[in-house]
């Protein structure tokens, strides 16, 4: 009878420590900040300035005096006039800082988040300062400001490298010019932990997309699709982030044994004509 009781005091604690155990609260919770950018701003002013200003004042006197023996009188009068112009004229170059955040780019990295499962994507708050913007890039000050409820993680990225291309090259042997609307964008990353600060995942990331269309040499107007380069790039750059995410994340490169598999397969398909 005791050994039952004893086995039966067992598995009693034993449920009961299965029971109290923490249930997963699922994928964390991301918040993913629009990308911050800070740029040389050159601005050319002229200024032209004139006043002038003039004043003037009269004052006059005038006495009389009549006895038995004569009559006399008198009279005095001034006058004070003064004129002053002034002329001012200056112009040059003004340098500023520019910063702040970009509403764009940041939709498809939130889509490629979703798609993947890694995560639950938060909202966050914008930043809105006017003044003092070089605390746009104290993330840490900004989570313990709530600018990021609920979030385990935020994803902070900074533009190192935005750049438009636009080219005219004439295709060699034909009267056609090739014409490509381009753009590169590179965008430092950061995966920081809200509640210790730690750093858990950084990485650059890189989206291009492109239009082209070609013209007959002979003239025309060509218009180029300056709305697909930028979708492009936002589909390139979301990927790119996720792949990294990823690799960080689990030690795992996304490119390993698939980049492998693929290049047998692209082996075995190789097709000669004669």
């Amino acid at each position: 009878m005791r050994f039952t009781a004893s086995w039966l005091a067992a598995g009693l604690l034993l449920s009961a420590s299965v029971f109290a155990a923490p249930v997963p609260s699922g994928p964390p919770k991301v918040a993913v900040t629009d990308l911050t950018y800070e740029e040389k701003v050159s601005e050319y002013f002229r200024v032209v300035s004139a006043s002038e200003k003039s004043s003037l004042k009269a004052s006059g006197r005038e006495s009389e005096r009549e006895s038995d023996y004569g009559y006399s009188a008198r009279r005095s009068g001034k006058v004070n006039a003064k004129s002053e112009s002034q002329y001012f004229e200056a112009e040059g170059t003004y340098t500023y800082i520019d910063r702040g955040e970009l509403r764009k780019f940041t939709a498809d990295v939130k889509g490629e988040m979703l798609k993947s499962g890694c995560c639950q994507v938060m909202q966050g708050k914008p930043f809105t300062e006017t003044k003092n913007t070089e605390k746009i890039y104290d993330i840490i000050a900004r989570i313990k400001q709530g600018y990021y409820p609920g979030a385990d993680y935020v994803l902070f990225g900074t533009i190192s490298s935005i750049q438009f291309r636009q080219e005219a090259n004439p295709v060699m042997n034909t009267n056609t010019v090739s014409h490509t609307l381009s753009l590169e964008l590179v965008v430092d990353f950061s995966l920081i932990n809200t509640k210790n600060y730690k750093i858990k995942a950084a990485f650059s990331a890189m989206g291009e997309g492109q239009d082209v269309k070609l013209l007959s040499s002979a003239g025309g107007r060509v218009v180029l699709n300056r709305g697909k380069v930028i979708s492009e790039t936002s589909k390139a750059l979301g990927a790119d982030v996720i792949r990294q995410l990823q690799e960080q994340l689990t030690g795992v490169s996304a490119g390993g044994a698939s980049s492998d598999r693929s290049q047998e397969s692209q082996q075995d398909e190789v097709i000669i004509y004669k």
